[in-house]
């Protein structure tokens, strides 16, 4: 009895130890091939057949970007002074014409103080990176994005494989790496933005000479050498690695050394600031494949990190696993698809010889317009030089600030409604129009989506003009250009096609304010309370009783 009890027990006892470690040894097989399959990269195609632009994106609407760089340190000659300063003649990219005597009055001629030179005299003395993302947050930016190289080839931040960096010249700082801690800590996304794709053609200017005058026939820095640094502030920088090999020694070959180069450089930034935003300033990956590479780490990093890829990629065009750019403009239409509008003060470096393109009013516009259209807004806060925001754009900034903290609910986490507005313009009426901050556009640009923004040149609009947001149940109506009086909205009427329901309740957001209506077939009467002067867009808030 004892034995067979003891021999019962002993079977009993080793049949779930077989079966634990049956059941442990197809688990940690399990494990291990789920890690592996965690650990394989996956391909661009693969990636780009599963994207979907990331929720947190849809739902922040607003974002700050720090275009910053030493460009900014002139204070006159357009966004675009390292390239232009070499040029007595700038063509139609008239927002550079004073780069070339502003150069030579300030600094002296090229041949002996070049952009080298200039990004030398960058030292970003008074920059907090801290302040400047708190004061940021505060004026309702959900995501900060800022500015890794520009196409004058200089990085801005620790980079392995440029010398020419934030970090060996200049401020002596990881620009990139301060933005990233601090927007980190402030419980926002980050994102960078390369301009680096057209460098080797933008600084072709740099190896010329004045065909006339004084200095007829002098080289410009681009032609120094590394052995020419010898006893100057730049011994052991070479020069060809800032403005690229001389136009006539660009062999195949190094052009693709150059390319290769720009490969490491970008992984690099991907790989060590774990970015959750990129942006190519370009209609195409840059460098074609190369480019696409460094996206595809971009976001096989976030699915390592995230489960999935909660990574965004802006371009200038519309492509598979992408998120489309529209510089100083917006959309014509409503998107199917999230996009972003991008505009800024000046010429994107701060310029003291050019008037303010956007003022709070219009910075509203366009946010108000983009989220309409399903899409965000990302404004360009440019600093000066030290790092400091111009007095000028921070009350702005305060503005636009002040109004989200009111009136934020009919922007963040909305989504579009089935038709964006109403209003003259939105049916095609005859508006006061005039071109808009057109800079270096081409005549076919003019007429497209790029570069039509609206800008403190541009006339108020309509008292009719209204935008729609929705949140859950909620519905919301921005008057664009309020007035006190009586205006009708089409859509809201009775036999429109798109009419929502019948209206139950309208209130003022700011104040609560009952706000009295009619809605009949034809449309619906809004009789707005009366606007002491000029005002800023207003939002009413709208329950609508649903069609059945």
């Amino acid at each position: 009895m004892i034995l067979k009890h003891s021999n019962t027990l002993a079977y009993n006892h080793k049949k779930p130890v077989f079966l634990n470690v049956l059941f442990m040894v197809v688990f940690v097989l399990c494990t291990t091939q789920y890690a592996q399959a965690q650990d394989k990269d996956l391909s661009w195609d693969e990636l780009a057949n599963q994207y979907e632009c990331p929720e947190w994106f849809r739902d922040a609407k607003f974002g700050i970007w720090f275009h910053w760089g030493p460009q900014s340190v002139p204070e006159q000659g357009g966004g675009w002074y390292a390239r232009h300063m070499y040029m007595k003649d700038v063509g139609r990219q008239k927002f550079g014409k004073m780069a070339n005597p502003y150069h030579l009055q300030t600094y002296g001629h090229p041949s002996e103080f070049g952009f080298k030179d200039v990004i030398n005299t960058w030292k970003a003395e008074k920059f907090d990176a801290e302040y400047l993302i708190n004061f940021s947050k505060e004026n309702g930016a959900k995501y900060i994005v800022a500015l890794a190289n520009h196409h004058d080839h200089f990085d801005l931040f620790d980079s392995s494989y440029h010398p020419w960096n934030s970090v060996n010249v200049g401020p002596k700082k990881d620009i990139i790496g301060a933005f990233e801690k601090a927007t980190r800590n402030a419980g926002l996304k980050f994102g960078v933005t390369s301009h680096d794709d057209r460098f080797l053609n933008w600084w072709q200017p740099a190896f010329g000479a004045d065909k006339t005058g004084e200095y007829a026939g002098v080289p410009y820095d681009g032609r120094l050498t590394k052995a020419d640094g010898k006893g100057k502030w730049w011994e052991g920088l070479d020069p060809k690695d800032l403005y690229g090999p001389a136009p006539e020694d660009r062999t195949p070959e190094i052009i693709e050394d150059i390319k290769k180069n720009w490969l490491k450089r970008h992984i690099e930034l991907v790989t060590n600031y774990k970015p959750d935003l990129l942006y190519n300033d370009g209609f195409n990956f840059t460098y074609g494949d190369y480019g696409k590479e460094v996206t595809r780490k971009l976001y096989n990093n976030s699915l390592k990190d995230n489960g999935k890829i909660d990574a965004v990629m802006l371009l200038k065009r519309q492509a598979k696993g992408t998120v489309n750019e529209v510089e100083s403009g917006g959309s014509n239409t409503l998107r199917a698809y999230p996009w972003q509008s991008e505009i800024t003060f000046t010429d994107w470096f701060y310029k003291k010889d050019r008037h303010l393109t956007h003022n709070a009013r219009t910075i509203l516009e366009m946010l108000i317009e983009a989220v309409s259209k399903n899409g965000n807004l990302l404004l360009s806060m440019e600093l000066k030089p030290d790092g400091t925001i111009p007095d000028e754009i921070k009350k702005s900034v305060k503005i636009v600030g002040d109004w989200l903290k009111i009136n934020g609910e009919a922007i963040y986490g909305t989504r579009p409604w089935t038709v964006y507005g109403d209003g003259r313009s939105v049916r095609g009426e005859a508006v006061e129009t005039v071109d808009g901050e057109l800079r270096n556009a081409t005549e076919s640009q003019k007429h497209g989506e790029h570069f039509n923004q609206r800008t403190t040149a541009t006339p108020a609009f309509a008292h009719d003009e209204v935008r729609y947001t929705t949140k859950g149940d909620d519905f919301y109506i921005t008057v664009m250009n309020p007035k006190g009086g009586e205006f009708v909205i089409p859509s809201f009427g009775k036999f429109s096609e798109v009419n929502p329901g019948d209206l139950k309740d309208l209130i003022q957001l700011y104040d609560g304010r009952k706000v009295s209506f009619k809605q009949t077939n034809k449309g619906l009467t809004i009789n707005m309370p009366v606007v002491n002067g000029d005002s800023y867009p207003v939002v009413l808030k709208a329950k609508f009783k649903k069609k059945h």
